[in-house]
């Protein structure tokens, strides 16, 4: 019986120390979990304009005129980074106005503008139409003076007009969109006209921005 006792008291008293010294222990850092995913970028948007309206004298916002055409090469070409998912291009489009001081201050500068763009793929497949719609009368309603023009101030004749905030949703596999004109119907005093002439500017864009999740980077095929 003493045996047993002895044996039973030294058991309890090793796993008192044990226990004791787990809970002098430090407990092992965690490492923070892995993003499932990458996180979410949302920055400027690389592009090619072949028609450079100019910088805003107050925004200071590039504006791009948006020609008119049926061949992705020529439009406004977007390019994007790799990524990982769906990407969100947004961008502000503007109707296109030649101000005229004389033709306010004589009550016949009103116009009321409809543009209509494409924004297709590499391969010309059309994703979506954007419309921008808007009525100029005064100053007041044009968007920003560009600058760079023989005008007052130094600020060209043509302004952007209206604003219409836009957002596409691109495929994953897509490596590039276009934005192209299609067709510009101008109201006014003496009646509508439309305009869809290929290489006509009929549009401006503004804050080209990405929204996307970064990817792998796209490596080209090695050629032997």
């Amino acid at each position: 019986m003493i045996v047993r006792a002895l044996v039973a008291l030294l058991v309890t008293m090793t796993a008192a120390a044990g226990l004791s010294a787990a809970q002098r222990a430090p407990a092992p850092a965690r490492r923070p979990a892995a993003s499932a995913q990458a996180a979410t970028k949302t920055e400027p948007a690389v592009f090619d304009c072949p028609s450079l309206l100019g910088e805003g004298v107050t925004t200071k916002r590039s504006f791009c005129d948006v020609l008119t055409g049926r061949d992705p090469a020529a439009g406004i070409v977007i390019k994007l980074p790799p990524h990982t998912g769906p990407l969100t291009l947004t961008f502000d489009l503007h109707n296109r106005h030649t101000y005229s001081e004389e033709l306010v201050k004589t009550g016949r500068g009103y116009r009321r503008y409809t543009a209509t763009i494409g924004v297709l793929t590499a391969d010309n497949t059309l994703l979506t139409r954007a419309v921008v719609q808007n009525e100029f009368r005064t100053a007041a309603d044009l968007v920003d003076r560009v600058s760079g023009g023989a005008g007052p101030g130094g600020v060209k004749a043509v302004a952007p007009t209206g604003t219409e905030s836009i957002s596409v949703t691109i495929d994953a596999r897509e490596e590039s969109v276009s934005l192209l004109g299609e067709d510009l119907v101008v109201d006014w005093l003496e009646g509508p006209d439309n305009f869809n002439a290929p290489g006509r500017p009929i549009a401006v864009i503004s804050n080209v921005m990405l929204r996307y999740r970064p990817g792998p980077v796209r490596r080209a095929p090695v050629r032997r």
